[in-house]
């Protein structure tokens, strides 16, 4: 946990969440510039082969939240380790941040960040849309701990964990609208 009541570090619970949501910002940064050069691969494809496809993984996500299919996420589930915390405070606060940000090596259970990402790498946005759209990605993950960290509520984690699947389904068929209503 990374912000915890008996917190006894020598470094100030605002000082980390700093360092961390400049990682976070970092990796959703970089994650969107390697989708950017990526997507140079998909600008041969007819405009609308990428919209129908993108359109199609919309659905296809949008089914996944709502349970009518059942798809793997691609992703690593797996938590990142202790040690990154533990060996150097600010250095693994960063990390933590930068591979969270990114979105690769943590564990999303949401299907709308990889729909926006296949989107983002079909639509062969400009770099700046890309860029802006992976510094978003990580201001949204910086904004769970932000507003943790100053709810200082033990009641939070079991509201959100309830309210997380209409969220979830919410956000899947509002992209899906959005990304239906930006095609025409």
């Amino acid at each position: 946990m990374l912000f915890s009541p008996g917190w006894r570090a020598p470094v100030r619970q605002g000082e980390i969440l700093a360092v961390f949501t400049a990682g976070l910002l970092l990796g959703g940064t970089v994650s969107a510039a390697v989708i950017w050069l990526l997507s140079g691969f998909s600008a041969p494809l007819p405009a609308s082969v990428r919209t129908a496809v993108i359109l199609g993984i919309a659905a296809l996500g949008t089914a996944r939240e709502f349970g009518l299919v059942s798809l793997p996420l691609p992703q690593n589930a797996r938590q990142i380790p202790q040690e990154v915390l533990q060996t150097n405070l600010r250095r693994g606060t960063l990390q933590f941040g930068f591979e969270l940000g990114t979105g690769v090596r943590t564990y999303v259970s949401s299907t709308a960040p990889y729909v926006l990402a296949a989107a983002l790498l079909l639509s062969h946005e400009p770099l700046a849309v890309t860029l802006l759209t992976g510094f978003a990605f990580g201001t949204g993950r910086a904004l769970s701990a932000t507003l943790t960290y100053l709810s200082r509520d033990d009641h939070r984690a079991p509201l959100i964990a309830a309210r997380l699947p209409a969220v979830k389904t919410t956000t899947a068929l509002t992209t899906l609208l959005a990304l239906a209503f930006l095609a025409l």
